[in-house]
């Protein structure tokens, strides 16, 4: 082999690492798949991910609770999203916290579990659950009708 030759090779072949380690993670593959609304890819993707990522994890039991791309399914949803939510995943929580308050598997809303999981979440900074313990406490919804907390929870920080 001639050491133009053996240089091409070097070359290509360091090309073909580096583009192999540029790639998006399989994570982030699942992401782009589901924002396209290819729910079959983004889970294909998810599932051998999720035993050891929580977020993937996360992803298939909201995938489940809401039937984007799999049967609604109760059960599923809480086989990843609880053991997420136990080890403090405030994402888990708060779906979680979603799930009770619109009953799970066919039984009637269980509004004070709700409000716990959102207060879970979020007493760590997460928005969405901010806003939705918020809301509770403007209704009475799970916990007492408290407006002051409302706003506390509801108010984004600085305003």
């Amino acid at each position: 082999m001639s050491v133009a030759r053996l240089l091409v090779t070097a070359v290509l072949l360091a090309f073909a690492a580096l583009s192999s380690t540029a790639s998006a993670d399989p994570f982030e593959d699942g992401i782009s798949a589901f924002e396209r609304g290819d729910y079959a890819t983004a889970l294909r993707i998810w599932r051998p991910l999720a035993e050891e990522d929580p977020r993937a994890a996360i992803n298939l039991g909201v995938m489940y609770a809401e039937g984007l791309g799999v049967q609604k399914d109760a059960v599923e949803a809480l086989r990843w999203l609880g053991p997420a939510a136990l080890v403090g995943e405030p994402n888990a929580q708060m779906h979680l916290g979603i799930m009770f308050a619109e009953g799970i598997g066919g039984r009637p809303p269980n509004y004070e579990a709700a409000a716990a999981w959102y207060r879970a979440a979020a007493e760590q900074g997460n928005p969405d659950a901010q806003v939705l313990l918020g809301f509770a406490y403007s209704i009475g919804e799970g916990v007492p009708e408290d407006y002051v907390a409302a706003h506390k929870w509801a108010t984004p920080c600085g305003s």
